[in-house]
C-alpha cells in the first residue's frame, strides 16, 4: 500500500493576486480565512490589499491559510491520508498546525507574534545580510565559489540544502553581485534573493528573542501525526520537540538530503507538496524517488478526480 507524506514549502515572495484570489474562491481556504479572522480580529484580506509586498504578518498568515487548506483539499478531492508531514522552512508552521500540534487559530497567533518579533529585530540588526537561493549549480561548482569567498574574508554561510544542484547561500548584500556573477560563470542560475536573511548561526540573536518575546507565550501539544525535521530528518512528535524545531530553525540550515533519507527509510513512495510552491515539487531528489503531486492553488481550482 502506497505511503503518503505531505509536505508544506517555503514560503517565497508574493503579491496579493497569489495569495487573495485563492482564498476569495475555495471553500477549503474560506474556512481557514474565517478561522484566521477571528484570531486576528480583523480581515486579513483587508491587511493583504493594503500592506507592502513583503514577508510581513499579513503574508505570512495568508501562505499559512493556503497552505493548511491545501492539505485540507487534498484529503477531501485526492482521497490522500497521509502518515508524516514535512514543513520546509516557513512551511514548519502549517505543518505543526496540520500535525495538531497545535490548533489552526493559535498557530494563525504565533505566526503573527513571530513576524513582528522578526520585523523589529531586522529594522536594527543584520539589516546587510540576504539568502540567496542558486540552483544548476552542483555542490563542487558552488565550492569553489565559496573557497574564493573565504580567500577574500567574505563571510557566508550555507542556509540551505536542497539538491545536488540547488542550495541557498547567506551573506552580506555588498558581496552578491559577486557572487552571482560567479555562480553564472560556472552555469549555474541565481533565482530568489530573500531578504531578510534566514537560517543562519549568526541569527543566534534573534532566536533568543523570539524565545523570550514570542515562544514562552505558546504551548505545544504531542502531534496526531509525526513531523520530519526538515533540519535533520528525525521525527518530531512531543509537545517539546515540535517547539525546539520551531525555535532552531532561525539558525539551522535546511536540509532535504536528511528528510528525503528518512522518507526512504520509512517506506513512503508518495509526496504531496500542499501549498503555493515554486521549488520543492520540482526538485529531482525527490522525483526521482516518489512519485511527486503538486497541490497548489492553482491545482485546487481545477477539476480532478479523486486517487485510488
Amino acid at each position: 500500500m502506497s505511503r503518503t507524506a505531505v509536505v508544506f514549502p517555503g514560503m517565497g515572495p508574493s503579491k496579493f493576486d497569489d495569495v487573495g484570489r485563492f482564498m476569495t474562491v475555495s471553500p477549503f481556504a474560506r474556512r481557514r480565512l474565517a478561522e484566521a479572522n477571528a484570531a486576528l480580529g480583523c480581515s486579513l484580506l483587508d491587511e493583504l490589499r493594503t500592506g507592502p509586498d513583503e514577508y510581513n504578518a499579513a503574508q505570512q498568515i495568508g501562505f499559512l491559510v493556503n497552505s493548511v487548506a491545501m492539505a485540507d483539499w487534498m484529503e477531501k478531492s485526492l482521497g490522500f491520508r497521509p502518515d508524516m508531514c514535512v514543513g520546509s522552512s516557513f512551511g514548519e508552521r502549517a505543518a505543526v498546525a496540520y500535525s495538531g500540534a497545535m490548533p489552526f487559530a493559535e498557530v494563525v497567533r504565533l505566526t503573527a507574534e513571530l513576524a513582528r518579533c522578526e520585523l523589529d529585530y531586522f529594522r536594527e540588526e543584520h539589516r546587510d545580510l540576504v539568502s540567496q537561493l542558486v540552483v544548476r549549480t552542483p555542490q563542487e561548482r558552488l565550492d569553489e565559489v565559496l573557497a574564493t569567498m573565504s580567500e577574500n574574508d567574505e563571510w557566508h554561510e550555507i542556509s540551505g540544502y536542497f539538491d545536488d544542484s540547488v542550495h541557498l547561500v547567506t551573506m552580506h548584500e555588498e558581496h552578491l553581485a559577486e557572487f552571482k556573477r560567479k555562480i553564472s560563470d560556472r552555469g549555474g542560475y541565481s533565482l530568489t534573493t530573500m531578504r531578510p536573511a534566514a537560517h543562519a548561526r549568526v541569527l543566534a540573536p534573534l532566536r533568543a528573542r523570539m524565545r523570550e518575546e514570542v515562544f514562552g507565550k505558546f504551548s505545544f501539544t504531542t502531534t496526531t501525526m509525526p513531523i520530519i525535521s526538515d533540519q535533520d530528518g528525525s521525527l518530531v512528535s512531543a509537545g517539546a520537540e515540535v517547539g525546539a524545531m520551531l525555535e532552531a530553525s532561525t539558525v539551522n540550515p535546511v536540509h532535504w538530503g536528511h528528510v528525503h533519507d528518512r522518507l526512504v527509510n520509512e517506506g513512503f513512495t508518495r509526496i504531496c507538496v500542499a501549498g503555493p510552491d515554486f521549488l520543492i515539487h520540482r526538485l529531482g531528489l525527490l522525483r526521482k524517488n516518489f512519485e511527486v503531486v503538486a497541490a497548489g492553488p492553482k491545482d485546487a481550482l481545477k477539476s480532478r478526480r479523486p486517487s485510488k
